[in-house]
C-alpha cells in the first residue's frame, strides 16, 4: 500500500519477527516431547513403534524363532546322521537281534521243552533278553565322536547337550529297539508264550526299550572317557532298569493269563514320561562337564 506522503511503507522490523520467534521457541520448550533439533519434535523412524521396549522385545522374539528352528534342524541332522551310520554298518543292530533270539532259544534247553514251564518263564525271560540285547551298542554311543573330535565340535556349535543326548537316544531306539520289536514274535514262540500275550509283549517291550535307550544314553554320557567304560555302563544302567523289567513282565504275564495288563502299561508310560525330560538333561550335563 503506498504511503500517504508518497513513500513506501517500511518492512516489518526485526522486533516483530524476533518476538514471534521467541514466542514459538517458548511454546516449543513447553512441549514435553523429545526433540532432535531446536524447537522440533523427534521424528519416529519409518515403520518404527512408538514403544522402544516393544521393538526390542519383538526383536528378541524374532531372533529366538530362527534360533529355535536352527536347534531343531541340528537335532534332526544328528538323528539322521546316526540312522545313516547304522544303515552303513548294520552289524551292531543285527548282533542285538541275534543275541535276543539266541538267548530266548537257550531257555528250552535249560528248563526243558515243557510248554507250561516255558510259559511261566516266558514274560521275564523275554523282557530280560530284550533289555540285555539293547545294551550291546550303548558303549559306542558317544565314543566314536569323542575319539575323532566331532563331539567337541558339536558341543561348540551352540547345540544344547541335552538335545544332542535326546537325538542320540532316539536314534538308538530306532536302530536297536525297532528291530527287537520285529523279532519279538519269534522269541515269544521260542518261549511258548501264548499268542494272546504277543501284542502286549510288543507294546511293553516298545515302552521298556525306549526307557532303556534314555537310561543307556545317560550311562554312556557318564562313562564317556572312563577306563573300562563298557564294563561300568551295564552296572549303572541295569539297576535303574529293574522297575522296567517288573512292570513289562507283569503286563505280559497278565495278558497271557487273560488278566488286565493296562495298569502295568500305564506304569511303564509314567516311567517313560519321567525319563523323557530328565535323562537327556542329566546326560547333557555329563557331556558338558566331561
Amino acid at each position: 500500500m503506498p504511503h500517504p506522503f508518497g513513500r513506501a511503507a517500511p518492512p516489518p522490523g526485526p522486533g516483530a519477527a524476533g518476538a514471534g520467534g521467541r514466542a514459538a521457541l517458548a511454546a516449543g520448550r513447553t512441549d514435553p516431547r523429545p526433540r532432535l533439533g531446536l524447537g522440533r519434535p523427534a521424528r519416529r523412524p519409518a515403520g518404527g513403534s512408538p514403544c522402544p521396549g516393544r521393538d526390542r522385545a519383538g526383536g528378541h522374539a524374532s531372533a529366538a524363532a530362527p534360533a529355535g528352528r536352527a536347534g531343531a534342524g541340528a537335532v534332526i541332522a544328528v538323528f539322521l546322521r546316526e540312522i545313516r551310520l547304522a544303515l552303513r554298518h548294520p552289524a551292531e543292530a543285527l548282533a542285538a537281534v541275534l543275541f535276543f533270539i539266541i538267548v530266548c532259544a537257550l531257555f528250552p534247553f535249560g528248563v526243558g521243552p515243557s510248554p507250561d514251564a516255558l510259559a511261566r518263564l516266558a514274560p521275564g525271560a523275554l523282557v530280560t533278553a530284550a533289555l540285555l540285547a539293547a545294551l550291546l551298542p550303548l558303549d559306542r554311543l558317544f565314543a566314536g565322536e569323542a575319539e575323532d573330535g566331532s563331539l567337541d565340535l558339536l558341543l561348540t556349535t551352540g547345540l544344547p547337550p541335552a538335545l544332542l543326548a535326546a537325538a542320540k537316544a532316539a536314534a538308538h531306539w530306532t536302530v536297536t529297539g525297532l528291530p527287537l520289536l520285529l523279532a519279538t514274535p519269534v522269541s515269544a514262540a521260542l518261549l511258548a508264550l501264548p499268542v494272546e500275550g504277543w501284542g502286549v509283549a510288543i507294546l511293553a517291550l516298545a515302552l521298556g526299550s525306549a526307557i532303556l535307550s534314555l537310561l543307556g544314553t545317560l550311562g554312556a554320557a557318564l562313562t564317556l572317557g572312563a577306563r573300562r567304560g563298557g564294563v561300568l555302563l551295564p552296572l549303572l544302567v541295569l539297576p535303574l532298569a529293574v522297575p522296567v523289567v517288573i512292570f513289562a513282565a507283569g503286563a505280559i504275564e497278565a495278558a497271557a493269563g487273560g488278566g488286565e495288563a493296562r495298569p502295568f502299561l500305564l506304569l511303564l508310560g509314567a516311567f517313560l514320561a519321567g525319563a523323557l525330560p530328565l535323562a537327556p538333561l542329566a546326560a547333557g550335563a555329563a557331556l558338558r562337564e566331561g
